[in-house]
């Protein structure tokens, strides 16, 4: 059952070309991973589909009552992230913001969806406690939690483990494919190609325009794999 379908994507930044010509399809309960060199415009793919990059042509399309205020995302952390002045729990419930609309309190459910989702990934003990006093994997725990908090179908996730040792790495990877499992959809850009490979179920690879998409059988088959992977220092 498709949840997206991206047909023919363009995405210009001034003349430039980020993003060309790219179409492919989300169905429910994929684990979808975006791989490609630095620059080859993954990043501003998911950005399109989820409303934050305009698209200069082509057409995204939410299937089976699929919105995209339904999406969760959690973007690349920056330095200002890293030092919010806000407690785990209120990070954390400000994720149900996207689907509440104009209502001035969060209610009984909204509370309770952020208490779920602190004891899904681990976080009781840090409810309380101050984001910016939190290591970098418990930040990025907590922004995932943020992030479950405005969907049940699918997530979008946008190189989540950087800068993250590699033992948390592995915790977080962990934590990814029991949400999947779990039933929710996952598109994740990696620059982690083993990674990939062994836990995503398809592949797209970019290079501004898609140069694959399918299954990871057929992609680790394909030329554009073995090229990658020849030229590894650039993943």
């Amino acid at each position: 059952m498709k949840q997206i379908e991206c047909k023919n994507i363009v995405v210009n930044y001034d003349s430039n070309i980020a993003v060309k010509n790219v179409s492919f399809s989300i169905d429910k309960g994929d684990y979808l991973c975006i791989v490609g060199e630095n620059g080859s415009g993954k990043s501003t793919l998911i950005k399109s589909i989820l409303g934050l990059e305009k698209i200069k042509s082509g057409e995204v399309i939410f299937l089976n009552d699929l919105k995209r205020n339904e999406i969760g995302y959690l973007p690349q952390q920056t330095i200002v992230q890293k030092d919010f002045p806000a407690s785990v729990y209120e990070v954390v419930l400000s994720g149900t913001l996207n689907s509440r609309g104009i209502k001035p309190f969060y209610s009984k459910k909204e509370k309770d969806i952020a208490n779920e989702n602190i004891e899904k990934l681990g976080l009781k003990e840090l409810k309380n406690k101050s984001y910016k006093e939190l290591s970098s994997g418990q930040q990025q725990r907590v922004l995932l939690a943020r992030a479950l908090c405005s969907t049940k179908k699918i997530i979008f996730l946008d190189e989540p483990i950087t800068g993250l040792d590699i033992n948390i790495t592995k915790e977080m990877y962990a934590i990814i494919k029991k949400i999947n499992v779990q039933g929710i959809t996952v598109v994740m850009v990696s620059h982690d190609i083993n990674f990939a490979i062994n836990n995503a179920n398809k592949i797209l690879h970019m290079q501004k325009e898609c140069k694959f998409f399918g299954t990871v059988n057929d992609y680790v088959n394909s030329e554009i794999y073995k090229n990658f992977i020849g030229g590894s220092e650039n993943v």
